[in-house]
C-alpha cells in the first residue's frame, strides 16, 4: 500500500517531504513526452507509480533501492522526464525514483571530463563547461531540460552527433557508477567498454549515480539558416557540408516543405515553399559557407550567433525530435520515425518512399557520425497517422528497403532504442537485477528468476 511505503521510505531519507504521495504529482513524475507516439498514447496513459522519492546522495538511492527489493517492490527510475519513449513511465506501479536533486557537477578535469551526478542538467553542463574553455559534445534538442543521466539512459545522440557520433562512440561516455538491484544493492565502476552494459537500458538494469561525461574544446558557433528550391538541391547541400571533413560543424539538419511551415516562432527564417538547411558552422568559416550556398543556389535566410543554451532565437530547438513537437502542435495527427539512411542509396530510398506514400511521410534529415567515422543521413521523418496497422507497414518497409528504424512506437529496448545485439545490456540484468524489480517490462527478452519460498 502507497501509505505502508510512505511510512518505510520516510524513515530511510533526511526529509520526510522528497517522499511524495500526492496523486496528481505522482502522475506528472511517472510521465515522459510518451505522447508523441499515438500508440504509447494508447498504452501507457493510464500507467503511473504509487509513490515518488527523491534521494539527494547515493547513500539515500542505495536504501531506497534495498527497501524495494527487500519488498519486492518494482522500482522505476525518472531523469528530467523529457524522453519519448515511455521509459520512465511505471508499467507495475511501485516507486519512482526522482534523480532531478542529485544534481551535482563535482568537476570538470584538465582534459575535458565533467565528473557529474545523474540529475545534472545538460544546459548546465554546457554553460559551466563554456567558462573553462569547453562544450558538450552532443545534446538532444531538450538542452534546457534534459539530464546528463537521463541522456545516457535513454538518449543516443543529438546536436554536435555530425562531428561527434552519438553517445556509444569515441569513448564520449568515460566512466560511471552504477547502484545494483541485488539482494544487497552495492555501487559498481563501470568504465571503458563496460559502460555499454548499462548505456541506453532505460535503468532496467542499473541506477545511475556518477558519471564522468567527455567533453569537446569549446568552439565560437553561428546559427544559418538556408533555403532550397528543392529537397533534393538542400540535401545534396547538406550532406556536402556534412561530409566535408574542411568544414566545423555541429548541426547539419534538412526540412522539406512544409516541415519548416510548423516553425511559427521563427518564420522570420522560413521561406514559402522552400526547403530550409540548419547548419551551426564554426564563425570563422560563415563567409566560406556564404560562398559555398551561392554556388548551390541557396538562399542565407538568417545568421545569428550561438551563445549559450539561452540562445534566443536558438534554432536547434526546431531539430532533433522538437521537429516533431511543433508538427503536432500544427496537427496532432502528426508523428515520426527514427530512420537512418543508407549514405550510398539514400536518394533512391527517399523515391522509393514517396512514390510508395507521397505526403504521408514527410523528409527531416539529421546528419551524424556513426561509430565508424561514416557520416550517415539520420533521420527523423515525420508521418501522417491513421491505423497503427499502416505505421507497422510503413516500418516494415523502410526495413525492406534498408532503411534503419528504431522504432519509437514500442515501450521495449529491444526494438525501442539501441539494444546490442551482443546482449550484455540483457546480462547485465540478470546479474544487477535478477528478480526484475528495476523498471519491469521494459526489457522483453528478459525472465526474473524464480525464488525459492
Amino acid at each position: 500500500m502507497p501509505e505502508d511505503m510512505a511510512a518505510g521510505l520516510s524513515a530511510l531519507i533526511a526529509d520526510a517531504a522528497r517522499v511524495i504521495t500526492a496523486p496528481a504529482v505522482v502522475e506528472r513524475l511517472s510521465k515522459d513526452f510518451y505522447w508523441y507516439s499515438p500508440v504509447l498514447k494508447r498504452q501507457l496513459q493510464s500507467k503511473r507509480g504509487d509513490i515518488v522519492v527523491q534521494p539527494v546522495d547515493v547513500d539515500e538511492v542505495l536504501a531506497i533501492a534495498r527497501y524495494a527489493g527487500e519488498h519486492g517492490i518494482p522500482l522505476t527510475v525518472r531523469g528530467a522526464g523529457t524522453g519519448n519513449y515511455g521509459q520512465c513511465i511505471p508499467l507495475h506501479g511501485g516507486i519512482v525514483m526522482d534523480l532531478a536533486l542529485v544534481d551535482k557537477l563535482e568537476g570538470i578535469t584538465s582534459d575535458g571530463v565533467a565528473v557529474c551526478q545523474p540529475g545534472l542538467r545538460l544546459a548546465a553542463l554546457e554553460t559551466e563547461a563554456n567558462k573553462q574553455g569547453w562544450e558538450l559534445r552532443m545534446y538532444p534538442s531538450t538542452l534546457a531540460k534534459a539530464s546528463v543521466g537521463g541522456f545516457l539512459a535513454g538518449g543516443s545522440g543529438g546536436i554536435g552527433s555530425v562531428a561527434h557520433g552519438g553517445l556509444r562512440d569515441f569513448d564520449t561516455v568515460r566512466a560511471f557508477e552504477v547502484v545494483t538491484m541485488e539482494k544487497e544493492p552495492r555501487v559498481v565502476l563501470h568504465e571503458g567498454a563496460a559502460v555499454h552494459e548499462i548505456l541506453h537500458a532505460w535503468g532496467t538494469n542499473g541506477i545511475l549515480t556518477r558519471i564522468w561525461f567527455a567533453l569537446t574544446p569549446a568552439v565560437e558557433w553561428v546559427q544559418v539558416t538556408v533555403a532550397f528550391d528543392t529537397f533534393e538541391e538542400g540535401f545534396l547541400f547538406a550532406k556536402e557540408i556534412a561530409e566535408g571533413s574542411a568544414w566545423t560543424k555541429r548541426l547539419v539538419t534538412v526540412f522539406e516543405w512544409p516541415i519548416p511551415s510548423f516553425f511559427t516562432p521563427v518564420k522570420q527564417v522560413v521561406a514559402q515553399d522552400k526547403t530550409l538547411v540548419l547548419i551551426m558552422i564554426a564563425a570563422s568559416q560563415v563567409e566560406l559557407l556564404r560562398t559555398a550556398v551561392i554556388g548551390a543556389k541557396g538562399a542565407v535566410t538568417f545568421a545569428g550567433a550561438y551563445v549559450g543554451p539561452r540562445t534566443q532565437p536558438l534554432l536547434s530547438d526546431y531539430t532533433w525530435n522538437h521537429t516533431t513537437l511543433w508538427a503536432m502542435k500544427a496537427d496532432p495527427t502528426w508523428t515520426y520515425l527514427q530512420a537512418g539512411f543508407s549514405p550510398v542509396r539514400c536518394m533512391d530510398q527517399f523515391r522509393l518512399l514517396r512514390k510508395r506514400y507521397g505526403k504521408e511521410i514527410l523528409f527531416h534529415i539529421e546528419f551524424m557520425k556513426n561509430g565508424e567515422s561514416v557520416i550517415v543521413p539520420g533521420a527523423i521523418p515525420l508521418v501522417w497517422f491513421t491505423t497503427e496497422e499502416r505505421l507497422n507497414e510503413m516500418i516494415a518497409y523502410c526495413r525492406e528497403i534498408g532503411v534503419f528504424i528504431a522504432n519509437p512506437h514500442v515501450n521495449y529496448v529491444e526494438d525501442g532504442g539501441r539494444f546490442r545485439a551482443d546482449n550484455i545490456q540483457l546480462k547485465a540484468k540478470q546479474k544487477y537485477d535478477p528478480r526484475g524489480l528495476l523498471n519491469p517490462g521494459k526489457m522483453i527478452s528478459f525472465h526474473p528468476e524464480v525464488q525459492e519460498k
